[in-house]
């Protein structure tokens, strides 16, 4: 059996960190029921490409890593899921992972051109039958394209699907064991916040005299903390780009003071603009980015849009700016009230408890106001499965700032959970563009 890997943790942990977030229905559930399970071998096939010569899978995989990806040029599916099996291959090949399409079309030409106007590639072949007339179709049990499996050096399967997240997660998890996990020194620091003392951790890189770097500092969300699963593995992936992180706890949340059911979003602005001021302070620090997670992402929007020129980037996980718009409508994570009388609190199906001051100063909460007078560089990224906050809330912010870029992950729930490594890889590639 194969050693659990932090990756898989994470997902665990993230999945169990909040009752708030709806399941995800998967959608190999009614179309990958007759696709071959892990562990059994991959059959073997003889197959055309397009130019004519005959490929054996045998030899083509033998020893390797194989993403097998059934699809045809007509399907709009197909078509829509293309680009993330490019990308996973642009990824993933230079570490020694074999792409291979299969295609269900009938008319070569048309399945040539595609080819050539997508730029797939990889190696394609087909038998050129529809899929239910393919002997490679019934081998494999598709029924359905997309269609992927990735197939282990071993000759077996390990994952099959048709959703090519679930690729990415089992490639993350096979090749970034060495990455994963590691730990670092930490320097533990009080910072003043608006409630009392904020729990804080401070990495910082080794630095010559004089020398300085970057500080990302990161926003947890609501009844989270500073060791939300995704952070904390966001912020070890930019330790390795030699990028300082500051950590910490907002008011009444983890080791920090103040009662959770005092909190609210001004006052954890005021936490957050403390410590970009105990961060602006440090000798070695050079340029700031806020990355901040559902609620922890409206108040690093609003720092930001109040402190334009101290901000270098911003990323916004699933930004939760709808809780204004809930709370007016008297609704909030499915519980209803009167918004015209507000409750002295609002206990949540987890059991925490909202207060009176957080549902009143939500209601007038100028969220995109606040956050339009910033104009530097923004990174937003929502998932379609979020359940919790709705992807429009990503959109908004990324109509509201004009150099900012946005990215929609197919079927990805509010905290990332079915592949934290793809958010992860966005947010450190964009962290390292706009940094140096």
């Amino acid at each position: 059996m194969r050693s659990t890997t932090r990756t898989l943790f994470l997902c665990l942990l993230m999945a169990a960190l909040t009752c708030l977030q709806a399941q995800v229905p998967d959608l190999d559930t009614k179309y990958a029921a007759e696709l071959l399970k892990s562990g059994t071998p991959a059959p073997d096939f003889k197959l055309q490409t397009p130019d004519g010569q005959t490929m054996q899978f045998s030899d083509f995989a033998k020893g390797k890593y194989v993403v097998i990806d059934f699809w045809a040029s007509w399907c709009p599916d197909c078509r829509k899921d293309l680009p993330e099996i490019i990308r996973m291959y642009n990824r993933w090949h230079e570490k020694g992972v074999e792409f291979l399409g299969i295609s269900f079309d009938t008319d070569k030409q048309k399945w040539t051109d595609y080819i050539a106007q997508a730029g797939v590639p990889y190696p394609q072949v087909s038998e050129l039958k529809r899929m239910n007339q393919s002997d490679v179709a019934k081998a494999y049990g598709v029924r359905w394209i997309p269609s992927i499996y990735l197939i282990g050096p071993d000759g077996k399967v390990l994952v099959s699907t048709v959703l090519s997240y679930k690729i990415e997660c089992e490639l993350a998890t096979s090749f970034n064991n060495d990455k994963l996990g590691t730990t670092h020194d930490y320097m533990l620091h009080s910072i003043d916040g608006s409630k009392g003392k904020l729990s804080a951790r401070l990495y910082q890189p080794d630095l010559k005299p004089e020398e300085r770097c970057d500080l990302v500092i990161m926003c947890h969300g609501l009844n989270a903390d500073k060791n939300f699963p995704l952070l904390t593995e966001l912020a070890d992936q930019l330790h390795r780009q030699g990028i300082a992180t500051l950590e910490f706890d907002f008011n009444g949340h983890g080791e920090s003071e103040g009662r959770f059911s005092e909190m609210t979003i001004p006052n954890e602005i005021e936490d957050l603009e403390q410590v970009l001021a105990y961060a602006q302070d440090l000798r070695f620090v050079d340029n700031i980015a806020l990355v901040g997670h559902s609620q922890g992402a409206v108040v690093a929007a609003m720092v930001a849009g109040k402190h334009p020129d101290d901000i270098k980037a911003l990323v916004l996980l699933a930004p939760a700016s709808s809780v204004r718009d809930d709370v007016v409508r008297g609704n909030l994570f499915g519980i209803d009230f009167n918004p015209l009388d507000l409750p002295d609190s609002l206990v949540l199906s987890n059991g925490i408890a909202l207060g009176y001051r957080y549902l009143k100063t939500v209601s007038n909460l100028p969220i995109f106001e606040t956050a339009a007078n910033y104009h530097g560089s923004a990174c937003i990224i929502h998932g379609t499965g979020d359940h919790l906050v709705p992807y429009t809330c990503g959109e908004r912010f990324h109509q509201t700032w004009s150099n900012s870029e946005y990215y929609l992950l197919d079927y990805y729930d509010h905290n990332f959970t079915v592949c934290p490594y793809r958010p992860i890889e966005i947010v450190e590639d964009y962290l390292k563009r706009t940094m140096r």
